[in-house]
């Protein structure tokens, strides 16, 4: 071990080498935020640990060198060489000249305990690494010789437990890749601790007695203050649950136990009903959050504690997750940033449709606008510009269900951009950088991005471009500590490669797959009317429910809404078609209404259903789209009965709630026979409001969260549940506006469906919203109880 790394010292080039925990803290350290001191064991010392393991077997003589590719399904034999690896490292010897050179630094801080943080970084990976914190846990130790060998062991030996092996290998990474370093600081008892949360609605502030372990291990229900961005008022303050506290034993240890540093103490009665953050610290927060977004833009999540080590505590940040440093004042287009993340790439300006073989893989597209028949094309970009579109628009939901960053509404975007420019998207605050350079190099920076199965990071015939991983919201890793949550949490999906990744989220199933995306990709550029009229529905048949399939298979018994097809014809420029275009127009000849016109591909679906039904698979069902009238429902419920899919009782035929006709109009589709509604906020709102969703211009007047559209929101609810059918939801509305969830639990919704991106904030909110309602129940019984 030939040095250490300190936080206020660390460089870019340092990154591989103390990990990206490490790496964010002491740049945001250098820029004057508040962290405690601390420095790091470098992940080359964990390398030359594992290659003085004195050991005959070759199983841990080889470990510095082997991938330890094991049957992960073979949860017996994992178990075993997991633990026998532990057992092999905690038994070791730490050179006695590291554990020294750490303790003599250590010394420096004058504290009684130091607390041991994992800080990993996989150079070489194009996967999403997500929130190891399940996985690599802090050790907490006292400052003296025994102890600091024994914490530094026990954090490298978690690289190899069982649940660790198994997650590197779901990824596709290879051991020898993880560079695993350890950051050391001191640590103290806290006055309280939690969660700053930024996004584009505002900020949220979590807050919990004592050290931050209660709220990691989700033994508290924290407080929650809902801050404006704007002008920094607190628009809400929710007080949790908060039974226990953690602090720390800091006298002499009767055993070299690192358990026996911590103790965990109940709370009295009055400390459990106060707020743990005072005002002071509050505003404190609220100052930083401000401060914060000027370097990590808006969407972050940092830890942060007041620590007790002075007369008057003080607040620092213990961890910053996806930071993002920005060159500033730099952009030169300005959008509207509709899907998250931040990658840097070369542009490849578009005016007119391509084909997948013309467009250079891992480019950021620039185009006037992106209509559906584009698909093909975005899975093989890395990043997203339009002239054109809103929030809403269909460039905007494709970003997001595929995980790519992308800006629209960008003025000029294909003049200002050609092909070839080196460019920086941040689709977190809709602005897109020229890539400077200086001395011959590219100054580049830190993106997060999320690849997906199909969307992996690969080099661009235009040159290469930088990727890193995101540091939160993993699809794989789950929290063991998730609350149990009674309101329906579905997700939006339409692509199969998607399903693998979506598939072990926290979700009651599928409740939006939009078919006009979902069969894209098995068209071959030709509209299904042309298939048809070609002798060739057999095949498309076979086509279609094989890709219908996918996503019933991987979900049973979990149910999945398949929406029938909603095409504007002018949506499909590209397919070769004799079918008539209509003018464009937010409306067009789409939903129901196209069925009556033509039902032929309307009537293949329903086959395609029965053929799910007859391979003995009950969870499908399906939405039909922009119904506008009670006739136009009748006309399909007869041909979805003509198709036997209403022979299987579990079957159920939902509409979408999305044209204003349904407020009044409700009861009269229920006697028809709907048994379910989908709110379509995207189409609700543009109706309701007279705004095209697709007018990027208009973006200030599309807001789903106008009070127009909530009322009409809150009165489907309310009819639902007095008809006695559920109510689901799957606009865009509660991804963007994580803030309405709360009203929605309130009203009695049924069930959510966002995109695979908000699930983790989706169910988090849905779980403050539950809290909430039965706290303040509770509250209201025990009120009158006492009177």
């Amino acid at each position: 071990m030939d040095k250490l790394y300190w936080l206020d010292q660390i460089k870019l080039q340092d990154r591989a080498k103390v990990g990206d925990k490490a790496f964010h803290l002491g740049r945001i350290m250098q820029r004057g935020y508040p962290v405690k001191p601390g420095f790091v064991v470098g992940a080359e010392v964990l390398r030359q640990f594992l290659e003085t393991l004195n050991s005959s077997e070759a199983l841990v003589a080889d470990l510095p060198y082997s991938s330890l590719h094991l049957d992960v399904d073979n949860w017996r034999q994992l178990q075993q060489v997991a633990g026998h690896l532990h057992q092999e490292i905690i038994a070791a010897t730490v050179p006695s000249k590291w554990v020294n050179k750490i303790l003599e630094a250590a010394k420096e801080w004058k504290t009684a305990c130091l607390i041991f943080r994992p800080s990993v970084a996989i150079p070489t990976a194009t996967h999403q690494v997500g929130n190891i914190s399940g996985l690599l846990e802090s050790q907490i130790c006292h400052c003296d010789y025994e102890a600091i060998a024994l914490a530094l062991k026990t954090t490298w030996s978690q690289l190899f437990r069982a649940k660790s092996l198994l997650y590197w290998q779901r990824l596709g990474i290879d051991l020898r890749q993880i560079n695993l370093a350890v950051l050391v600081q001191p640590i103290e008892n806290a006055l309280a601790s939690g969660l700053l949360n930024s996004n584009t609605s505002g900020w949220d502030i979590e807050a919990t007695w004592g050290l931050g372990i209660a709220l990691q291990h989700g033994e508290v229900q924290p407080d929650v203050y809902y801050i404006q961005r704007e002008t920094g008022i607190v628009r809400e303050r929710q007080l949790g649950n908060k039974m226990l506290a953690y602090g720390l034993d800091d006298t002499p240890p009767d055993s070299l136990a690192l358990d026996s540093t911590l103790v965990a103490h109940l709370l009295e009665s009055s400390q459990q009903k106060q707020y743990a953050l005072e005002e002071e610290y509050l505003q404190q927060l609220i100052e930083l959050a401000n401060l914060l977004e000027n370097d990590l833009g808006t969407n972050y999540t940092v830890e942060w504690t007041i620590s007790e080590e002075f007369s008057t505590p003080k607040l620092y940040l213990t961890k910053v997750s996806a930071p993002q440093f920005v060159v500033h004042n730099t952009h030169f287009l300005k959008g509207i940033g509709a899907g998250t993340g931040r990658v840097t790439a070369t542009a490849y300006v578009v005016n007119s449709l391509l084909s997948s073989e013309q467009l250079p893989l891992g480019v950021i597209l620039v185009a006037q606008a992106i209509a559906p028949d584009w698909l093909p094309l975005m899975q093989q970009v890395n990043g997203i510009i339009t002239e054109k579109g809103g929030l809403t628009s269909h460039a905007a939901i494709l970003a997001r269900e595929l995980g790519i960053p992308a800006v629209v509404s960008a003025k000029d975007a294909t003049a200002l951009i050609q092909t070839g420019d080196r460019l920086l998207l941040d689709g977190d605050r809709g602005e897109v950088y020229r890539v400077r350079k200086e001395n011959g190099e590219s100054q580049e920076v830190p993106l997060t991005i999320q690849p997906t199965p199909k969307h992996k990071a690969q080099p661009s015939q235009l040159g290469n471009f930088t990727k890193e991983p995101l540091a939160s919201n993993s699809p794989i890793l789950l929290s063991a500590h998730l609350p149990m949550i009674a309101t329906q949490l579905l997700v939006n999906l339409s692509q199969p490669s998607l399903i693998e990744q979506v598939q072990s989220l926290p979700v009651d199933g599928v409740g939006l797959i939009r078919s006009e995306l979902m069969v894209l990709t098995i068209l071959e550029g030709q509209h299904p009317n042309s298939w048809l009229s070609s002798g060739r529905k057999a095949q498309l048949l076979e086509l279609w429910s094989e890709q219908m399939m996918q996503f019933v298979r991987a979900f049973a018994p979990r149910p999945v809404f398949y929406r029938s097809l909603d095409w504007r014809s002018h949506e499909l420029t590209s397919f070769s078609s004799n079918v008539p275009s209509s003018p464009q127009s937010m409306l067009g000849e789409r939903g129901t209404f196209a069925y009556l016109q033509n039902s032929a591909v309307f009537e293949l679906e329903l086959e395609a259903i029965a053929a799910i039904q007859q391979a003995d698979y009950n969870n499908i069902h399906l939405i039909l789209p922009f119904v506008r009238t009670v006739e136009e429902f009748s006309f399909c419920r007869q041909k979805v009965e003509l198709a036997g899919l209403t022979q299987k009782p579990q079957f159920q035929l939902w509409i979408m709630a999305e044209v204003p006709s349904v407020l009044f109009l409700l009861p009269e589709y229920v006697k028809a026979g709907v048994q379910g509604i989908s709110i379509g906020t995207n189409d609700l709102t543009q109706l309701l409001l007279g705004v095209d969703r697709e007018q990027g211009e208009l973006a200030s007047s599309f807001d789903e969260r106008h009070p127009a559209v909530m009322s009409a929101v809150a009165q489907l609810i309310k009819m639902a549940k007095s008809a006695l059918i559920p109510c689901s939801i799957c606009g865009q509305a509660p991804a963007l506006y994580p803030e309405i969830i709360e009203k929605l639990v309130e009203w009695g919704i049924t069930s959510i469906s966002v995109e695979p991106e908000a699930v983790s904030r989706t169910y988090q909110a849905i779980a403050r919203a539950e809290q909430r309602i039965i706290l303040e129940a509770a509250r209201q019984q025990r009120f009158s109880s006492s009177s």
